[in-house]
């Protein structure tokens, strides 16, 4: 049963970043089929109590019920959908499946429902299914009612890690099923799954480690206050910081390992360390004496780990892997190595000719 109402009456939505929009009673029909107003879209209009998921309060465009209550305006929108609340509160992150496919060159497939959104890197998208309709935003929108300033504040912070100002939104726009979008590791390597709300709500990862992460996740930057660890840890004085409580996913090169401290410390190369959860204290120190620092091959200075949390490493930074490939490549000096025969050598000579 629907909700009565005025003919040709004003209705209010909400997006998933909780903006507030209004249409005629007439234009219902083509905002539906359209995919503009999915079947969870919190909508409401005089007469109804509080919002609504529009397939309970449009019976003759979805299926659904209801019963109305008379009211004077629509009421705020809380972070967990319809219910009523007093002031703005902060978007919760969306609730997204996920699948993990591939051992070396992972690919993440995330599922979502319809009105759901993940937020991802520029360039990282692998492909999409159908009433999946994507944009590029300035910001992850976990702030809707930040304002211009407060836009312009967050992507200033993000292009001092050297990424784009600009991340992709996915959401599925369709009536009803689940559909999904798939994001490709960059380089061969894991992608880790986290989910925020499980390790305190937010992980310090290094600066390209982020790959995507459920919409309400906020993507920010985390100063090192430490100046040994920020003249020598190799990502500067500025890590990437996550923080929410849905699922976010980063990449690692090789392979990763999953530690957790309790109270112990643990000494890492600067270049191995991915990420780590609250309550782990970073920091550089020298790598032993003078004559290990300079032969020892392990560089000058680790990475210091200490406290209660979770320490993800990774087997091979991309760095070490580019070194190698540059290191061993004849267009840049490098040497033409386990080629290995006469015959691919007398190959080489005669194209040079």
């Amino acid at each position: 049963m629907c909700y009565l109402r005025a003919i040709m009456a004003t209705w209010h939505y909400a997006d998933a970043n909780k903006q507030q929009f209004q249409i005629d009673e007439s234009q219902l029909s083509s905002a539906v089929q359209q995919g503009v107003i999915a079947p969870n879209t919190p909508v409401w209009t005089s007469g109804m109590s509080n919002w609504a998921p529009a397939a309970q309060a449009l019976s003759q465009l979805f299926p659904g019920g209801g019963a109305p209550n008379p009211n004077s305006g629509p009421p705020p929108i809380d972070g967990s959908g319809f219910v009523s609340t007093a002031g703005a509160m902060p978007i919760q992150s969306h609730v997204v499946d996920y699948e993990i496919f591939g051992d070396d060159m992972q690919i993440v497939e995330v599922e979502l429902d319809p009105g759901e959104t993940v937020i991802a890197e520029a360039g990282a998208m692998n492909y999409i299914e159908q009433d999946i309709v994507y944009e590029a935003k300035m910001g992850d929108g976990s702030q809707p009612n930040a304002g211009v300033m407060g836009t312009l504040l967050a992507v200033g912070k993000r292009a001092l890690t050297g990424e784009s100002i600009f991340m992709t939104h996915f959401t599925h726009r369709g009536g009803n099923g689940k559909r999904r979008v798939a994001f490709a590791a960059p380089y061969p390597g894991k992608i880790m799954a986290v989910n925020l709300k499980e390790i305190g709500g937010e992980i310090t990862c290094q600066k390209d480690a982020f790959l995507c992460a459920a919409l309400g996740t906020q993507v920010t930057i985390a100063f090192n206050k430490r100046l040994g660890a920020g003249f020598f840890g190799g990502e500067g004085f500025i890590l990437q910081k996550l923080k929410g409580d849905g699922m976010a996913f980063m990449h690692a090169g090789g392979t990763v390992v999953e530690r957790e401290l309790k109270g112990e410390t643990l000494r890492v190369d600067t270049g191995c360390l991915v990420a780590f959860s609250p309550g782990i204290s970073y920091d550089i120190q020298r790598a032993g004496n003078l004559k290990s620092m300079f032969f020892g091959g392990e560089g000058l200075f680790l990475a210091t780990l200490s406290g209660h949390g979770k320490v993800w490493l990774q087997s091979l930074p991309f760095s070490r892997m580019a070194d190698r490939i540059l290191a061993h490549a004849p267009s840049a000096g490098g040497k033409s190595t386990g080629e290995g025969s006469v015959l691919g050598g007398l190959g080489r000579l005669l194209d040079g000719d």
